[in-house]
């Protein structure tokens, strides 16, 4: 059976030149089973076994591929078969590959390609990286508002097999103005009344995005409405594509992927952990370590300049661990909310002030709690019982402070149209440590003066 091939089988039938046998394996299973059969295939060796296949299989397989050996594909195999896929392949993944290979074998390939591929190609290689217009398709099912269902439904059964999605049919005038969109299921509902003109089924008023409009926004706007896809218009409103659900997936995983990183003070990484060279993965988190660690030796210097203070009262530093701790996690949890609340668009930047009493009162009433536990703790240590007041009243600064400052951030990042998650509970735990440090020996100071 096909299903128990293993890769030497694979290469004995390329070595027999067995067409016939490398045809069957590729149409016996499902695209993306086939592909994971040809995982330790070289590049050369997988384009010749997809050389077998029908043009739309071997796209469906090419599209489940790993990244680095579709790349690799594009880039060895013969570029005059290679611009065939291209030109098979749907609009937004040859321009997202294209644009992922060398420049020059990129535009080698795209002289091979159809004249209209070609522009097709060029024009959404135009729209900036993170647009609406850099993820979408230009293969889209539209139909003049002039027609009548049977010549609606005649129309889409010739152009259907070259186009990603028809669940959506997208109605335009003669200019390509969009005027609505109508299912393919409420046309075949229709076929009793043939005469119909589809502009008396179409639903006029559609939710739309602009092909400059950001990626990040059109995904969540497409989860929001739970679209299949949302049709993507530019200033006038002349169609100029669709972004489909599966794009917008990967956007949306891009950009949790770029958060998590972020979140841990990574550098933003293109290709996969063991797919990234070490000296690589260096280059990329050594500038986030450095910054920390600039932001540590300011936690040295604060301490450095309270050093009279810790000499004559020792006590105080066995707790200095628990205060900055304390801050520092209270901030880290702060910022994580607020990074999720205004992804969600939960929140935005003018609900600061709403942010601002409720951290305020999770502050204070954290801070008590924690207060607590540390006074309980603090008269056995301190050599009184006023003394160990120093533990509680700091805390509950210390932990509001962090509250404060990690909802705060985000919020000023945002507004100021950076991405929030760049204040990622590292730095936040960085900034909140100095203030902890601060708050502590100061407080440390006032209570020792009033009690000697």
């Amino acid at each position: 059976m096909i299903n128990t091939l293993y890769l030497p089988e694979l290469r004995e039938m390329l070595e027999l030149s067995d067409v016939d046998g490398l045809r069957e394996f590729c149409t016996a299973l499902h695209p993306a089973r086939t592909a994971e059969f040809m995982e330790g295939l070289t590049a050369t060796e997988a384009w010749s076994v997809l050389q077998a296949a029908d043009p739309a299989t071997r796209v469906e397989i090419f599209g489940y591929l790993d990244r680095e050996k579709q790349i690799e594909v594009f880039e060895t195999c013969d570029p005059e078969s290679v611009s065939t896929l291209i030109a098979d392949m749907p609009a937004d993944d040859r321009v997202d590959l294209l644009n992922a290979v060398d420049e020059e074998v990129a535009r080698n390939l795209l002289s091979l390609v159809p004249a209209d591929k070609r522009r097709d190609i060029q024009r959404l290689q135009a729209y900036p990286e993170g647009t609406a217009g850099a993820v979408m398709t230009t293969e889209v099912a539209r139909l003049p508002e002039s027609l009548t269902v049977r010549e609606a439904l005649q129309e889409l059964s010739r152009i259907a097999e070259n186009l990603e999605t028809i669940y959506y049919i997208y109605i335009v005038d003669e200019n390509n103005h969009l005027r609505g969109a109508v299912s393919a299921r409420r046309l075949v509902t229709h076929l009793n009344k043939p005469k119909m003109p589809i502009t008396e089924l179409m639903e006029r008023n559609l939710v739309t995005v602009e092909a400059t409009d950001d990626q990040e926004a059109v995904a969540a706007k497409v989860a929001d409405y739970d679209f299949l896809a949302i049709p993507v218009v530019d200033h006038e409103q002349h169609l100029v594509g669709i972004i489909t659900h599966d794009d917008v997936i990967d956007v949306l995983q891009r950009e949790a992927t770029e958060d998590a990183y972020l979140a841990g003070a990574v550098g933003p990484l293109e290709e996969g952990y063991l797919s990234i060279p070490w000296f690589e993965f260096t280059r990329h988190r050594a500038p986030w370590l450095a910054i920390l660690f600039g932001g540590a030796i300011i936690t040295i210097l604060a301490l450095k300049s309270y050093h009279e203070t810790i000499d004559k009262v020792a006590w105080l530093v066995l707790f200095l661990p628990l205060i900055v701790s304390c801050g520092g996690n209270s901030g880290s949890q702060s910022a994580t909310l607020i990074i999720r609340a205004l992804t969600t668009k939960e929140i935005t930047p003018a609900s600061w002030w709403a942010v601002v009493w409720r951290e305020l009162l999770i502050g204070l009433a954290l801070g008590l709690f924690l207060g607590a536990i540390g006074y309980a703790i603090g008269c056995f240590v301190a050599p009184s019982f006023a003394a160990a007041l120093i533990i509680p009243i700091t805390l509950i600064l210390v932990v509001t402070c962090g509250t404060m400052v990690g909802s705060l951030l985000p919020l000023l990042f945002a507004r100021l149209g950076w991405d929030p998650a760049l204040m990622s509970a590292p730095f936040v735990t960085v900034i909140v440590d100095i203030l902890g440090i601060v708050v502590y020996m100061n407080v440390a100071l006032l209570m020792l003066r009033e009690l000697s």
